[in-house]
């Protein structure tokens, strides 16, 4: 088989689409009449990181597979070292402290640190040969990942430590017991309802919701229902009563603010809530075919803060239009279809967990950006990836796709 068929084109030609989509419109957001340089020095500075990235990308064509796993777990000690030098070598932006300043260029290792925890569970699910059953095992993949989630919430990051959670979504797909994945997806809900409702209500609804409970099972005579329901009922009544000290004295302001506004708790279209509401105007402006590249009003008057970035999307949504934004949505959804279509058919479970590592970060920034962007869930700070402004990120996931494409070369070349 000749080597170019052997490399799995269809992810390569959907990143194409994807980065030269991020370039046109990182281009149009910097873009005034009366200040095109700045516009280019800005594209000059993405071209340079996918220039990076592209290099990363070849020279892991050069490596065997086994060399990331035989390595995986100095990788991922790296990584953690990193982001613990930032509190002696990093350097505050935009209140975290998240970036290695070297000379004109800045690093942010948290994105990185995506790619070194994905090849650390890789290796340790790898050495299982089997799915997760022992609790153990399980327990060993939550220090993983709660390690540098907890480093980069302490920056603070928040939407960095959420992709880093966000990898439970593999251990899911590996086996984890599906109680697990139940427990967490209460906590959210009674987390967002306390929010909106109050303790008092929330744990009112628990109260009634088991009682029913218990009357339909005591019914059927099932009797041994009735210690574990109680259990589960003090435990979901503290979290439910710890939510007010959570939101108060873990998040900051800026956060509160947000899932204030979000909820509907609080309207404030010219504070904090200035950015979603502008990117709203943004996206709504565009219609269905957009008022056309560089025409974009919104974009062009600079009423969207930090566009080029987090809030490229809307960029998208103004000068596209709706037409444009669903294309591009379905070219990263055909990513994601790709990528994880690849990951079930690697004949090692190394090889299926990083490629699944690699989908579940992808889904994530993508849900998340493109949510944040529409006010659907609260700004946190993450990326469209392949897309947003910053070398970091793209050069990151340039390293994750490098390993990715090389895996699967190796696949089809066995």
């Amino acid at each position: 088989m000749n080597k170019l068929s052997r490399i799995d084109w269809s992810s390569v030609v959907y990143c194409l689409i994807i980065v030269s989509a991020g370039l046109a419109n990182i281009y149009s957001a910097a873009y005034t009449l009366d200040n095109t340089a700045a516009a280019w020095s800005v594209l000059e500075k993405q071209l340079i990181s996918l220039g990076l990235g592209i290099t990363a990308i070849l020279l892991i064509q050069f490596l065997d597979t086994k060399f990331f796993e035989r390595y995986a777990s100095l990788i991922y000690l790296f990584s953690i070292g990193s982001l613990l030098g930032l509190w002696v070598f990093g350097t505050e932006v935009s209140g975290a402290r998240s970036w290695y300043e070297m000379g004109s260029f800045s690093l942010q290792p948290s994105e990185f640190a995506k790619v070194a925890l994905a090849l650390a569970l890789a290796k340790h699910l790898g050495g299982l040969n089997t799915k997760i059953e022992r609790r153990k095992d399980y327990f060993i993949a939550f220090v993983l990942m709660g390690i540098p989630a907890v480093l980069t919430l302490l920056q603070p990051d928040a939407g960095t430590a959420l992709v880093l959670l966000g990898f439970f979504l593999v251990l899911h797909a590996e086996g984890l017991p599906q109680l697990f994945f139940n427990i967490l997806l209460s906590l959210f809900i009674l987390f967002v309802l306390t929010l909106f409702l109050g303790a008092a209500w929330v744990y009112m609804l628990l109260v009634l919701g088991l009682a029913v409970y218990l009357i339909i099972q005591l019914r059927k005579k099932r009797k041994r229902v009735v210690w574990p329901a109680l259990f589960t009922l003090m435990v979901f009544g503290a979290f439910t009563y710890s939510v007010s000290y959570i939101f108060e004295e873990v998040f900051e302001q800026r956060h509160r603010d947000r899932f204030n506004i979000i909820l509907g708790k609080e309207v404030d279209a010219r504070g904090i809530g200035y950015n979603i509401n502008q990117s709203q105007i943004a996206i709504g402006s565009g219609k269905f075919l957009g008022k056309g590249y560089l025409e974009g009003t919104q974009t062009k008057g600079g009423f969207v803060p930090e566009q080029q970035t987090d809030y490229i999307f809307s960029t998208v949504g103004e000068e596209w239009g709706f037409l444009g934004a669903v294309t591009l949505l379905g070219v990263f959804v055909l990513l994601l279809l790709r990528i994880v279509r690849v990951a079930y058919k690697q004949k090692t479970t190394f090889a299926r967990v990083f490629c699944l590592g690699f989908a579940c970060t992808l889904f994530i920034h993508v849900a998340v950006n493109m949510g944040m962007v529409m006010g659907l869930v609260p700004t946190i700070g993450i990326p469209l990836p392949l897309m947003s402004y910053g070398g970091s990120s793209l050069l990151a996931f340039s390293v994750f796709l490098g390993i990715y494409l090389r895996i699967e070369y190796q696949r089809i070349e066995a």
